[in-house]
């Protein structure tokens, strides 16, 4: 009996992690050190052939003959930015966004903190063909990760520290979302084009209407999802469009259709699509040249980008809003946990390595990969120095 009490008790400890702020990031650690793990081992032949297996989906004369991997990145991970597109809206509507006053300095934040990282990377990439393309890798903060390296700090952390993080992410993403519409789109199909636009229109309809069918939205949104796979823009950008397009309110109804998808789905976003997301792109082979390959410009640009960039471009643009009156320091907070916070946005991860594999996800692609290790070093080293920086800014409990 007391074994059994014994065994079930480390069981506890994890299934509590995994159910707290901190899970869905140690559970992206676990998927990406395998990946790095079984693709430096005999095992990796049949890593990459699961990956590069094709899978064909196809109704009359639509048909869709993607490797597996383009299926996780097109498919699965428009699931997660249809929940992006979610809390984005929630925001807007009664959340941070809403208070345009409230939001200025995490706004001002973000715009530095995807500028910075962005110049640092084209200054050490300078001169390395086809290195440009990845500019914006080291723009992005993972959501997820940030927040739960925040929430290892427990109730020490103020309120408006974690909101200014939380606001500042939601920005970066959307920043992200319009990054990847603009300059990675592929060349385009008018007319899938078209027909993803005529199913747009649809929705804004249905949203007009105040239709509460909730299945009638995702079916309309598969359809537009289609078509903008077929048409050139990047598929995942379909995901925000039906987000923003779900009610917030509607009539007669207490709860509201957004929050009630948010909540349905976090758990399968997080304990599913990130974590199979993170094993498919963060396999490196680091090989005989081991982590000498740290030294290419590329990773070392990535790298340099979220350790130094981030925090360089969120302090500066603080820095000028705080001086020139045009918003106010948050409650309970000062510049030392604005800086831990600021080093933070530094973990890049899951947005860093979606848009890696849209600069460099081309076949023959030389610096293919190359990207990974530098946003594994650049986000590793931005969560443990800022999690320090915190720990010694931050009030005792």
């Amino acid at each position: 009996m007391n074994s059994l009490n014994q065994s079930s008790g480390p069981l506890k400890q994890i299934k509590a992690v995994l159910h707290s702020e901190v899970g869905p990031g140690v559970l992206l650690v676990i998927m990406a050190v395998l990946a790095m793990t079984i693709m430096n081992s005999s095992l990796a032949s049949y890593y990459e052939a699961i990956f590069r297996t094709k899978v064909i989906f196809g109704v009359g004369p639509i048909v869709i003959d993607k490797p597996f991997l383009l299926w996780v990145n097109d498919g699965l991970m428009a699931i997660f930015f249809f929940l992006i597109g979610l809390e984005i809206k929630r925001e807007l509507m009664v959340g941070h966004l809403s208070d345009i006053r409230q939001a200025l300095l995490p706004l001002g934040a973000a715009v530095g903190g995807m500028v910075a990282p962005a110049v640092i990377y084209l200054i050490v990439t300078h001169g390395v063909d086809g290195a440009a393309n990845g500019w914006a890798i080291p723009a992005a903060t993972d959501i997820a990760f940030a927040i739960g390296v925040l929430a290892l700090l427990g109730p020490r952390v103020p309120v408006p520290l974690k909101v200014f993080l939380l606001t500042l992410a939601v920005a970066d993403d959307l920043g992200a979302i319009v990054i990847i519409a603009l300059f990675y789109t592929e060349q385009l199909s008018v007319g899938s084009l078209g027909i993803a636009f005529a199913a747009l229109g649809v929705l804004i309809l249905m949203n007009y209407s105040n239709v509460g069918n909730k299945s009638a939205y995702l079916l309309v949104g598969f359809i537009m999802w289609v078509a903008v796979l077929k048409s050139g823009v990047h598929a995942t950008l379909a995901g925000v469009a039906l987000g923003f397009c779900i009610p917030y309110t509607l009539p007669k109804q207490e709860s509201s259709p957004v929050v009630q998808l948010e909540h349905d789905l976090h758990g399968f976003t997080n304990y599913l699509v990130l974590p199979l997301f993170a094993f498919a792109n963060a396999g490196v082979a680091i090989g005989e040249q081991g982590l000498a390959i740290l030294g290419h410009q590329v990773p070392m640009g990535i790298a340099a980008g979220l350790f130094f960039g981030k925090p360089i471009g969120v302090m500066i643009c603080c820095f000028l809003i705080l001086k020139f009156g045009v918003a106010q320091m948050p409650r309970h907070v000062n510049w030392g946990q604005l800086f831990g916070v600021s080093l933070l946005c530094g973990i890049g991860f899951t947005m860093s390595l979606f848009i890696g594999s849209l600069a460099f996800g081309g076949m023959g692609n030389p610096l293919a990969g190359l990207d990974r290790l530098g946003i594994l070093t650049g986000s590793l080293l931005s969560a443990v120095i800022g999690f320090i920086v915190l720990k010694k800014a931050l009030p005792e409990s």
